[in-house]
């Protein structure tokens, strides 16, 4: 535990993508197994305890230090896994030696609700400052160190001389602690055998077009759909219904689980359908609405019925043993189409080409469309084949612009790593009326992004400096600054007292400029809607 303890050490306090690639490879080729392969589930969050979370361990500490020095500490560092590595009683330490991630993980998948406030006191008076946050971390699946999945696969591939993509498809095929992985890729074995397992293959992805022109004979056109990219994956009769990041997202959408009549691999974007009059389903709903059922364990018959989803497709990979991958984009789309009248129209429908005269005609096209489930445009390149990953030139997305309003800051919160000093994430609200005549600000969106770290030094050491109210880690803030928030979309929402929700919001530009009274009234985002 000492070697990932100060891997994650050096971890949290490097910035540089290419420095933390090689500490986790260095890592990677001098742990031996099964360590290596518990800390790479551990950094890709492929680790879960379930009689373990975080407010386990705030409950622990609540037993051994004052629950207001607890509560305060908490708020300052803003990381529990932090304040609770540095509060930890020192006098309690054991003679113990530090266990092994191995110990750990046997340790911790032992545990029950009831056991674990007993057991876990162990394990962390065996450790040191730097261990028990690495415990934390490791326990609770919360890394939050600035290391992604895809950084820590990659750093796996550059630290034994292999593809990413190469890992990507066997990843999600295999369990920690990834022996087979480690076989094959640092001890020159045999590729791990998933032939009969329905696995993950990752997605080809698209470049951002910038001002380029594109010649719509080389390029095809289609809607760039609001949902969740997903792929759809059925193998020996058994199915699986992967995100773009490779998660196991079939118990979520458990009506995809036997629709597919043949095997194979098909590419497309997951949504809900829309409500039409008479209580029929139309065609694509907001993502609103798909955000209902996004992260359940169960869904209920209730949700099924109201919120029914579908997967809009795209692409087809593998054809009833046939891999379609190298194949061009156009032979592929019509093995698709002939693939179609195969498939349940209550589950499935095709991706729309997009026909234009030519590109700017196409861009007339695309300014027009401002229904909420199309966020812009695709265009792929007719020749590609199904590469993964974003290779330049083969596949372009073409977002249509966003939309600006003019909204005053109402609330403040520290974030988390890097920003858990500073007042970062932000609350943000319009007029419901004419403020001249005491209309109410009431939010509409939050948001942690879009500025420069010169301007985060400027807006905490305003929220410190004109704080009215605070409620837990949350500081209400006097209304004197606008910022022009952008976003994608907006919708009605239920759950807000504005009863509107944005969709994708970010800081667009601060404008110090500008008198509160100037910004937006609820009246403006109404309009918008489209639900």
């Amino acid at each position: 535990m000492e070697e990932f303890a100060a891997l994650l050490n050096a971890l949290v306090y490097t910035t540089s993508r290419n420095r933390k690639l090689a500490l986790i490879a260095a890592y990677l080729r001098e742990t031996p197994d099964p360590d290596r392969g518990w800390a790479l589930a551990a950094l890709t969050g492929s680790v879960d305890f379930p009689a373990v979370k975080a407010n386990t361990f705030r409950n622990l500490l609540k037993e051994r230090v004052d629950p207001v020095l607890w509560t305060l500490s908490r708020d300052f560092v803003g990381d529990t896994a932090e304040t609770a590595s540095l509060l930890w009683p020192e006098g309690s330490a054991s003679s113990e030696s530090s266990p092994s991630i191995a110990e750990v993980v046997e340790t911790l998948s032992a545990l029950t609700r009831a056991s674990a406030p007993t057991e876990l006191p162990k394990l962390l008076d065996r450790l040191d400052e730097n261990g028990r946050f690495a415990l934390i971390k490791f326990a609770t699946g919360g890394m939050r160190i600035g290391v992604s999945a895809r950084l820590a696969k990659t750093a796996f591939a550059q630290s034994f001389d292999v593809s990413v993509e190469e890992v990507e498809e066997y990843w999600h095929a295999l369990e920690p602690p990834y022996a087979e992985l480690f076989a094959w890729a640092a001890d020159g074995g045999d590729p791990p055998d998933v032939t009969n397992r329905p696995m993950f293959r990752p997605f080809m992805l698209a470049h951002p077009l910038e001002e380029e022109e594109l010649d719509l004979s080389d390029y095809a056109a289609e809607w760039k759909w609001d949902g969740i990219r997903v792929q759809l994956v059925r193998v020996n009769g058994e199915t699986r219904l992967y995100s773009r990041s490779g998660d196991d997202i079939s118990a979520t959408f458990p009506e995809f689980l036997d629709v597919l009549p043949i095997d194979a691999v098909v590419d497309g974007e997951l949504m809900v359908r829309g409500s039409v009059q008479g209580g029929e389903t139309g065609g694509a709903a907001s993502f609103n609405a798909l955000q209902q059922r996004l992260g359940r364990k169960k869904v209920s018959k209730k949700m099924l019925a109201e919120l029914p989803a579908f997967v809009r497709l795209y692409d087809v990979l593998l054809l009833e043993g046939d891999d379609r991958r190298e194949h061009t984009w156009e032979r592929r789309r019509k093995a698709l189409e002939a693939l179609m009248p195969r498939l349940p129209t209550s589950h499935f429908d095709l991706s729309q080409i997009v026909a234009a005269r030519d590109f700017s005609h196409l861009a007339e096209i695309r300014e027009g469309a401002r229904e909420d489930a199309i966020e812009g445009l695709m265009l792929k390149r007719r020749d590609a084949p199904y590469i993964a990953g974003r290779k330049v030139g083969l596949w372009y997305k073409w977002k249509r612009d966003p939309l600006l309003v003019d909204c005053v800051l109402m609330y403040a919160q520290r974030g988390s790593g890097r920003r858990s000093s500073f007042y970062s994430d932000y609350t943000f609200g319009c007029w419901d009326g004419d403020p001249d005549a005491g209309a109410e600000l009431l939010p509409v969106g939050k948001a942690y992004s879009g500025f420069t770290d010169a301007e985060l030094k400027k807006l905490d050491k305003l929220v410190r400096q004109t704080t009215l109210n605070r409620f837990g880690p949350v500081r209400e803030v006097e209304r004197t600054l606008v910022f022009e928030v952008a976003f994608d979309s907006i919708h009605s929402s239920k759950r807000h007292k504005s009863g509107l929700a944005m969709r994708f919001p970010r800081i667009h530009r601060i404008r110090w400029d500008k008198p509160v009274h100037e910004a937006d009234r609820l009246d403006n985002l109404r309009s918008l809607i489209r639900d």
